[in-house]
């Protein structure tokens, strides 16, 4: 069910499934809510909440004039559990979105209940140079005609992001949906010149101190865009087990749901038991 709330005098959107434990769900780029459709079935006892960046989605608008970076939309993300009552959280982000989860549980970690982060940027692992290479072409890039952006760029990043070619070609369709109707490729530009590595720099030598916070880490061993060393990386740092899915590429939530509900199930568990003690 897709839900909104205004909050900081934002219109924030979501989506919203189940009763339980929250699991709050974070997407990156190009992507929205939507990237956790075939996670969301697979979960058990979990309230997830599938929530929406600013100026991402159909949140698109709402990003005009606003600060878009990682670092602000994980204050964004606070103020909106703060609004709706979330004391605590198992926290779940992919790519950019993960980034907002590490800087929320570094911030407020008695927010996070557990955190689980796959193919998730971090340290200095972005932008990749695709993504510099786009900023650097903004002016140019920002005027392409939606046909071409999305059976172009779009269609470039899903398929070397996506090792299940049938899953990748509809989500380029449900991913594309939004750019097409709320500013094409000129909103992506604006997205991308929000990108600034040191939001996740700044946290990095905190990570360790999440350790007394159960976490996962889930990842696409095969992703270009976010290498498996930062995965292994991020399970060192946070104390967590590393799941490597073989031959998995960079969306994982919908290449690959299985295992990514597997672990957010295990920590919705722990933070169940937490509850209880």
């Amino acid at each position: 069910m897709v839900r909104f709330r205004e909050v900081v005098g934002i219109r924030m959107r979501w989506e919203e499934h189940g009763a339980g434990t929250p699991v709050i769900l974070v997407h990156g780029i190009p992507t929205s809510p939507a990237l956790w459709r075939r996670v969301l079935p697979h979960l058990t006892g979990a309230r997830s909440l599938a929530w929406e960046m600013i100026g991402y989605g159909d949140s698109i608008a709402e990003g005009a004039g606003r600060n878009i970076s990682v670092a602000a939309q994980a204050e964004y993300l606070l103020a909106w559990m703060e609004a709706l009552g979330i004391r605590r959280a198992v926290l779940a982000g992919h790519d950019l979105g993960g980034g907002v989860v590490q800087i929320a549980a570094v911030r407020e970690p008695a927010r996070c209940a557990g955190l689980l982060l796959t193919n998730s940027i971090g340290y200095d692992s972005w932008p990749v140079p695709s993504v510099k290479l786009l900023r650097a072409l903004g002016p140019l890039v920002r005027h392409l005609p939606s046909p071409v952006f999305k059976r172009g760029l779009l269609a470039m990043l899903m398929r070397r992001g996506h090792d299940n070619p049938a899953v990748g070609r509809e989500s380029l369709e449900l991913h594309a949906r939004p750019y097409q109707k709320r500013g094409g490729a000129a909103a992506f530009i604006r997205q991308i010149k929000s990108l600034d590595v040191r939001d996740t720099e700044r946290v990095a030598a905190e990570l360790p101190r999440l350790r007394d916070i159960p976490s996962r880490v889930v990842w696409g061993a095969a992703d270009q865009f976010q290498r498996l060393h930062y995965g292994e990386r991020f399970a060192r740092d946070l104390g967590a087990p590393l799941r490597a899915i073989a031959g998995g590429k960079h969306f994982t939530p919908e290449d690959h749901p299985e295992p990514i509900a597997e672990a957010l199930n295990a920590l919705v568990a722990s933070a169940a038991a937490q509850n209880a003690t």
